[in-house]
Order: C-alpha cells, then sequence, then structure tokens
C-alpha cells in the first residue's frame, strides 16, 4: 500500500471513530459543582468527596459568612442546609445525592435547585449507624416547592 492510500485510510478510520464517539454519547468532561461551605464543617468535606467519586469536579469555596452567601444566591431559609452547590444554572442544596444532580444536569428542568434541607443522617456525606429516610426537594422557577425525590438513608460502611 503506497503512502497516500495509507493516508485516506487513517483519516477515514479516525473520521469513523470520531462519528460513532459522537453518536453513542461520549462522556461529558467533569461537571464542575462551586462547593459555598463553612471552612470547619466536616460532612460538607464528605459530600465533596462523594461528588468527586461521581465524577464532578468540586471548586470549595470556605466562607465565614455563609448566610450571607445563601442570601445572594436565594436559598430559601426554610430549605437551607450547612452548603450550597451551584453548577449549570441550579442550585444544590445540602446532601443532594449526587445522581439528582446529574439529573438535573442532563435533564435541564425549570427549576431553581434541589434542596435537601437540614443534615438528615444517611444522606450521602452523612452516613451513620442511624440513618433516617429523606425528601429532596424541588424548587421550580415560579417559586413551587415539591418533593423531587425520596430516599432511604445508607448506614456508615
Amino acid at each position: 500500500m503506497d503512502r497516500r492510500a495509507f493516508l485516506v485510510r487513517a483519516i477515514a478510520v479516525t473520521g469513523a471513530g470520531l462519528l460513532a464517539t459522537r453518536e453513542l454519547g461520549a462522556l461529558p468532561p467533569a461537571t464542575r459543582v462551586t462547593v459555598y461551605k463553612d471552612p470547619q464543617c466536616g460532612c460538607c468535606k464528605a459530600w465533596n468527596t462523594a461528588m468527586t467519586k461521581a465524577g464532578f469536579a468540586i471548586d470549595v469555596r470556605d466562607t465565614a459568612d455563609l448566610s450571607s452567601v445563601k442570601t445572594s444566591l436565594g436559598v430559601p431559609e426554610s430549605l437551607a442546609s450547612c452548603h450550597t452547590g451551584v453548577a449549570g444554572g441550579y442550585l444544590f442544596e445540602g446532601h443532594v445525592p449526587p445522581d439528582l444532580v446529574q439529573k438535573v444536569l442532563r435533564e435541564r428542568p425549570a427549576l431553581v435547585g434541589l434542596f435537601v434541607p437540614g443534615m438528615p443522617a444517611g444522606a450521602p456525606g452523612m452516613e451513620g449507624p442511624s440513618p433516617e429516610s429523606f425528601q429532596i426537594i424541588a424548587v421550580s422557577r415560579d417559586g413551587r416547592q415539591y418533593v423531587y425525590a425520596s430516599r432511604a438513608g445508607k448506614a456508615q460502611a
């Protein structure tokens, strides 16, 4: 095979491979989540670890005035937790399960975000000996709040 024929075939194979990858839905690069948290919070670090394991890139912003950050981002006081994640134009307040963050970012619903108020035992980053069920609350762009999902908490491994 001469050099020209080889190059033509190599280009054709490479092009076909690129098209196949595109058609099959290649994995996107890690989605960056900016996480605002108190510098002393340990469970926030555990949630960040769970998010990293799920493929997210975490940008931690420690702040001593977390309530002001939450107010400026529009987190409803009744749904507040120990940290706030921001990604893709959505808020992820508290210990939102990583798979639900992925779902929202993939499906792009008309939401402000997902919220896990308080710090329920057994939520991602809050695993412990006595897990409890918890709800993930969605807030729509018009301000409606509703249960997006419910989960059984997980015990510490």
